[in-house]
């Protein structure tokens, strides 16, 4: 599979602002990969360095993220598990969380010794998931390849926000993410306008298809829908053919 290509199209046909980040789950370190030094507050920290070089990560990488290590099925330590129990109590009593949540909450079903992210264009390794940062107008048309790729309405999650990459890890499914507070305050390139697409790997090729033809549909669609504006707002009655020849001749 072409990464470069794909990643290229994909970038290309929603216009993004943020290039697509390649995670994959090893047991070792690829030759040629580097190890990510630098401490990090949450393992959703490490898709902005992901967006730009390859690195490896491990446990210890994303050690100050309880849930993240929890939802990535990282290994943990007593300590971690104290600190998770902690996380977790602090959510409950703040309301955000409750039991009944906790089920819901994906959880990485393999456990890995290494977690390597990096761009798209550049990875050697065939990602487990890819993530597109969107914004309404992206999502929609990702969605819109999602339904007729799955036959299925996309899922939305909320938090947290790297649950969404056991999620398709595991049923190898496209989903979605509105990100939470946590991933919002840790990611500057998570603005307010962008939410996750997050893509199995096993499927790029048949998403960057669907994106790429999808992305044209919705590019003359939306100026046969602003022309037939015009004309039923400028008093024309114009049968969806008439607006159909009218947008053709200009």
């Amino acid at each position: 599979m072409n990464f470069f290509d794909i990643a290229q199209r994909l970038s290309d046909s929603l216009d993004l602002v943020h290039a697509p980040v390649s995670i994959a789950f090893t047991d070792s370190i690829p030759a040629g990969v580097d190890c990510h030094n630098d401490r990090v507050p949450a393992g959703c920290s490490f898709w902005k360095d992901g967006a730009v070089r390859t690195f490896a990560t491990s446990a210890d990488d994303h050690a100050s993220c309880a849930i993240g290590m929890y939802t990535h099925n990282l290994e943990r330590s007593a300590v971690h598990q104290a600190e998770l129990a902690d996380a977790l109590a602090i959510f409950r009593d703040l309301g955000y969380v409750n039991e009944a949540d906790l089920p819901l909450i994906p959880v990485l079903q393999a456990q890995p010794a290494h977690v390597i992210y990096g761009p798209l264009s550049k990875t050697q390794l065939r990602p487990a998931v890819v993530l597109l940062f969107v914004n309404a107008q992206q999502a929609l048309i990702a969605t819109e390849a999602a339904q007729q790729i799955e036959e299925r309405i996309l899922p939305a999650m909320g938090r947290p926000a790297c649950a969404v990459i056991p999620l398709v890890a595991n049923t190898g499914r496209a989903a979605i993410s509105f990100g939470c507070c946590g991933a919002r305050a840790y990611l500057e390139t998570l603005t307010p306008d962008l939410s996750i697409f997050a893509i199995p790997g096993s499927k790029l090729d048949l998403y960057a298809e669907r994106i790429q033809s999808l992305a044209r549909s919705n590019a003359t669609l939306s100026k046969f829908h602003q022309l037939r504006r015009s004309q039923i707002e400028a008093g024309l009655v114009p049968t969806v053919k008439e607006s159909l020849a009218a947008l053709k001749r200009e």
